[in-house]
């Protein structure tokens, strides 16, 4: 069991995305649970707030740091980590069969995963990456050992034993009996390790042109069975969408085609992209809660479009960031959230109807939005998990800006240089 601690810093936080909260030389005090049981203005107040007088809570003064929530990053595919900004000039189908699976395939070779992965959660952790829902690969192996890697290092994940068995190398393909097998696996493994939550199986479909009917029935059931999370892609690529109505033709839309098999908001469901998503798909997105993970840099790497987000918000959509590497080029979700609100400044030129994104808004994205997937994280409202980054901005000279200010440039200009501290479920977390 932790010890009870009192942090005092800038702190900065969103608990709505019109605006920030912001406690200049504030502080917040944090359970033995890793849980935020009090933010206030002065010391006095947290202590009463959180029940902590004279309980010897010890007290860590950051001085003229500033304390935010760590990043959520909703969508990444961790096998393609060695790919990073390699055939960016190709299209997303031609992408997946001349790159992005024979990098995959790789994965078989325990040595060679293991290599990566460390790198891979190494950097997550490098940009202040604190929970991620992650793509793994076909093989159970492999996939247990970068579960285990998150667990090691104390950072949260949701990660996805890859199912595909169409449309794919044989060596990325396996069986229905065989995806079953390896799910169970993982289960077991986090029920005998009396896991703490902060990593787990997530029901992981490629997408549907990779799986077959019975494939997605399956992973629906699976789902069902054992109360997992669901996370795959949707509506990313016209010629994409244009196969999964040649595949499915009963479904009314690309949406349906998951819902029928019990994919789409049955259990809590994170899609990928959702460029194109309107009409029947987006009333159904609504009607299930599924939750669109928007990735910038991937959607204009592979020339799918500009997702909506603007719209989603005003729907009523949940929506966060992902980084989508290797369609993705970056894997800071502090840039994902300046990528956000270019794209929507694009979309407002085009539609002055609708607003551009607020530097607030793109920040609660990255926060408390994506973190609700996870659990109570992404903010430091009492009750949250303290999920934490601790940045030291002086190097951008930041003598005469307003704390919010300072955080604008530090999420345009900064980089990982200026984390000091980052904290997962109230623990901090050394270089993994």
């Amino acid at each position: 069991m932790m010890k009870k601690k009192v942090y005092k810093a800038h702190i900065l936080y969103t608990k709505e995305p019109g605006r920030f909260e912001v406690m200049e030389n504030g502080y917040v005090a944090v359970g033995a649970d890793g849980r935020v049981t009090g933010v206030a203005a002065d010391l006095a107040s947290v202590q009463r707030s959180a029940w902590l007088e004279g309980d010897g809570a010890e007290v860590t003064d950051f001085g003229d740091r500033l304390l935010i929530p760590a990043m959520n990053d909703l969508h990444v595919h961790a096998p393609q980590y060695r790919n990073q900004g390699i055939a960016m000039d190709l299209e997303l189908l031609p992408w997946l069969q001349q790159y992005t699976f024979p990098e995959e395939m790789k994965f078989a070779d325990m040595g060679y995963a293991g290599r990566m992965y460390r790198r891979f959660v190494r950097d997550l952790w490098r940009f202040g990456t604190m929970r991620a829902c992650v793509f793994a690969t076909i093989h159970t192996g492999s996939t247990r050992l970068l579960m285990r890697l998150f667990q090691e290092a104390g950072m949260g994940a949701l990660v996805g034993k890859v199912a595909m068995n169409r449309n794919c190398p044989q060596g990325l393909s396996e069986t229905v009996e065989d995806m079953v097998r390896g799910y169970e696996e993982l289960i077991s493994d986090r029920l005998e390790e009396k896991s703490d939550g902060l990593v787990r199986p997530i029901v992981t479909p490629r997408f549907v042109p990779s799986c077959t009917p019975e494939m997605l029935r399956a992973c629906g059931e699976l789902a069902a069975r054992y109360h997992l999370p669901v996370q795959s892609h949707l509506s990313e690529n016209k010629d994409e969408m244009a196969l999964v109505k040649e595949l499915e033709p009963e479904s009314t839309c690309y949406g349906d085609a998951y819902d029928r098999y019990g994919l789409f908001g049955q259990t809590p469901t994170v899609m990928a992209h959702c460029v194109w998503t309107e009409g029947k798909e987006l009333e159904l997105m609504k009607r299930r809660g599924v939750m669109v993970a928007h990735c910038p840099t991937s959607n204009f790497n592979v020339a799918s479009g500009m997702a909506p987000i603007r719209q989603f918000l005003d729907e009523g959509l949940r929506v966060g960031l992902g980084s989508d590497i290797s369609g993705g080029h970056d894997l800071s979700i502090f840039r994902m959230m300046v990528y956000a609100i270019q794209v929507s400044k694009m979309h407002y030129q085009q539609n002055h109807q609708r607003t551009f994104l607020s530097l607030s808004e793109a920040f609660w994205l990255a926060t408390k939005s994506a973190g609700s997937f996870f659990a109570r994280v992404g903010s430091f409202e009492p009750g949250y998990e303290f999920d934490a980054l601790v940045i030291d901005d002086s190097e951008l000279n930041h003598d005469n800006y307003s704390l919010l200010q300072r955080l604008e440039r530090y999420i345009y200009l900064g980089d990982d240089r200026q984390i000091e501290h980052r904290f997962c479920r109230g623990k901090e977390i050394s270089c993994p």
